[in-house]
Formats: C-alpha cells, structure tokens, sequence
C-alpha cells in the first residue's frame, strides 16, 4: 500500500526537493536563512508606544487593500459605487473601513445631535425620534450581508471585469446594532390594517423604497452600529435601515422618515429603476429578495497561485437572502463534476457563509467554479439558465455561477464556458 503524504508532512518537505516551488520555504527553512540566524531590524529596538495611533489602522504593508472604484462605470463618484476587496478577506465579517459605498448624491455629514427619525401615516401618534431616544429602546445584534442588486450586473452579457472585487464586490457582511422596526412602529401605534411602510433618507436623494409591512414587522432593523463602533458616514451615520436578504438599495442610510401606508409609493427607486428588464422589453417588479450565490475568492484573478504545486487551499463566500446556506460545491473542470467543500461554521439566515476546499494542485489548468444552496432547497443556477429566463438586458440579480480560468503559471481569469 503506498501512502499519500500528509499536508503537514509535504509542508515539512526536504532539503532534496528544493527544486520544487512549493517546498521552496521548507528548503530556505533548513539552510542559513538569516531571517532565522540573524538579529533582525525589529527585534533590536524599541517599537510604537501604544498611543502611537489611537485609532488602529492597518499596517502599511497591507496597503493594497482597499476599496476601488470602476472609473468608466459612472459619469463621477457622486451617483457612484465602490467595491469591497473581498479577494483579499478572510473569514466572513467585513471591516467598515473595506465594506463597498452605494450613493446616490454623495455621503452626508450628520450629527447625532441633529438627527431626527420621523413615524407618520396610518399611526394613532406620530413620533418624532432623537438619536437618544433610540439608545433607550431594548436593542439587538445581528449579523447580515448587504448586497447591491446590481452585484455582477456588468457580466450579464458575458465576461467583463477581471477580478472577484469587481465582479462580486458589492457587498459587505456586517453585526449590526439596533433596534427592530416593529418597536417603533408599535410605539407610534401603527394602524394594523396597514399594508406598507416607504421609508426615506436625510440626504438629497432621499432614496425613497416602499417596503411591505410584513417584511416590516419580520426582521427589518434600525442601526446605530456596526461591528462594534458607530456606523461610517459612508454607510449611513448615525442611523441606517437594514432590510436583511433584501437588495442593498432599500436599507436606506441617514434614515429620516418611516411613513405607514396602504400602498406603495411607486418612487423612482422602484418603477424606473431598481426593476429587472426582461428580453421582450417587460420588466420584473418589486424583487426584493437576492437568491443564493457564490464566488470564490481564492485563487482569482486578483489572488493568483504563486506558491506552485502541492497543497492549495480553494475558498469563498456563499449568501442567500432567503435563509441559511447549507452546503457549497467547487468544481475545478468547469462544472463537469463537483466536490462538497467545508463551511468554516453552519450557516446564518441571511449572511455570508465562508468555504473552503483543501486540495492538491499539479500545475494543470482549472476552470473554478462554486455552487451554493440554501436551507429552501435553492440550487444557485448557471449564467445560461439565468439568460433562458431573462435575456441579457437586465442590470440586477444576477446569481449565475462565476468561473475563473487558472492557468499553470497560477494566473486567473474571468472567463465564460460555452
């Protein structure tokens, strides 16, 4: 019987083998590597005091990620997007400072001295909130994604932009902080024939979304934090509306106005845009939810293999916004055959799940693909079977499974199997 070696074991390698890129470490390890031999630079002085940045950043060595833009997406970063680098996280929850912005007049200065949250409509008392006002109110933690509807929306007529950041970074993963809309509502004694609220926000645009009072009244959240610290003004402070496993546009930021209704307002943000136009011209109306999707993140084009052959470690993100992700295939072959990967933990309702798939790369090319399903039964389907349905001329929901060509030099590329 011959025996495959173990990771750790390959990890370990020998000197014999240092020929081979990946043992290349383990041979420098057992030579005069005088990063090991030698005093370094860091080991022979003083370092920062502790108030040297009273408010951490990242070490400069990690520079390179950031948020970034698309220059030629939109006419100027006003009415604009940004994206979260998520080729380069880990884990699940996104720092603030990484999480994508989504304006559409630009992201506001507002005190939390300033701030008003007004309830009116169909209510016996309409109320008027300060920020304090809602630090009274029992609050609650949760974890949730945060997704534009018009994630991966420039690769619906094929491949366009040549990295995972780019292609799937319009979200953010995040523990919010705050207190559930039904509170509020209840406090202002809504009307319970009421069939919707339309809710808006303090900046220029106000961004306008109906939202129906079930949804409402389910698990729809007005934060005042997240991961911990107080929201950023890119995202909305001091107040902004999470709509969990709903599309990013109706989690209004700089949250001023909550209006009980027994009809939708028809706004701009939800009949002109924010509507998914069909082949024939027709359009889908208030689809609200974002269905299960995936996207691995590692190795992509903006993560190459540069470690060569030998163990290699597949990962990703999955989300559903209809519920709990349950299991993730990666295909290495373009989706000829599949393997379960391992969820790092089992899934939350309506945030992102990390995946990995431990395996062992010879050099060959790979085209990788993830598939995700959740706790409905949902299967995430194939860019084609998305077009089937809907033709090439919408801008949102795009779900479709993302492939990425890696060639045996360990670069990848967005690319479409036809």
């Amino acid at each position: 019987m011959t025996l495959k070696p173990s990771r750790r074991a390959f990890l370990r390698g020998s000197a014999a083998a240092a020929g081979a890129g990946a043992l290349a470490t383990s041979a420098r390890a057992q030579s005069a590597d005088p990063l090991i031999t030698e005093v370094q630079p860091w080991a022979s002085g003083l370092g920062d005091g502790v108030d040297a940045t009273p408010y951490s950043l990242p070490i400069r060595f990690e520079a390179d990620v950031i948020r970034r833009n698309v220059d030629w997406l939109t006419a100027d970063t006003i009415s604009s997007i940004n994206f979260t680098p998520i080729h380069a996280l880990d884990g699940t929850i996104t720092p603030q400072g990484c999480a994508f912005e989504r304006h559409h007049s630009g992201a506001i200065e507002l005190r939390k001295q300033d701030y008003r949250l007004m309830i009116n409509g169909l209510v016996d008392r309409p109320l008027v909130f300060t920020y304090e006002d809602l630090e009274r109110f029992p609050r609650e933690n949760h974890v949730y994604f945060c997704e534009c509807a018009a994630n991966s929306g420039m690769e619906w007529a094929g491949a366009q932009l040549n990295g995972a950041q780019f292609t799937h970074g319009m979200i953010h993963n995040m523990e919010y902080t705050g207190v559930p809309l039904r509170a509020l509502l209840e406090e202002a004694g809504f009307d319970a024939s009421a069939k919707w609220v339309y809710v808006e926000g303090a900046d220029a645009s106000s961004n306008g979304r109906s939202i129906p009072m079930e949804k409402a009244l389910d698990d729809v959240f007005v934060a005042f934090k997240a991961n911990g610290e107080a929201l950023r003004k890119e995202h909305g402070y001091p107040v902004r509306l999470v709509v969990p496993g709903w599309e990013g546009n109706m989690w209004i930021k700089w949250l001023r106005r909550i209006e009980v209704l027994n009809a939708p307002v028809e706004s701009r943000e939800e009949t002109s845009k924010y509507t998914d136009t069909l082949a024939d011209g027709t359009s889908r109306k208030w689809t609200w939810e974002m269905d299960a999707k995936s996207v691995i993140t590692s190795p992509s084009p903006q993560s190459p293999i540069t470690h060569g052959t030998g163990p290699l470690v597949i990962t990703g993100l999955a989300w559903s916004g209809r519920g709990a992700i349950t299991r993730v295939d990666v295909s290495k072959d373009g989706g000829i055959t599949w393997e379960t990967a391992r969820l790092a933990k089992p899934g939350e309702r309506m945030a992102m799940s990390r995946f990995y798939l431990d395996t062992d790369w010879d050099g060959s090319e790979m085209l990788l693909q993830a598939r995700a399903m959740d706790e409905t039964g949902y299967v995430q389907p194939t860019k084609d079977q998305l077009r089937e349905v809907r033709g090439e001329n919408s801008i949102y929901h795009n779900n479709g499974i993302q492939t990425w060509w890696v060639k045996p030099n360990g670069e990848a590329e967005n690319v479409e199997i036809s």
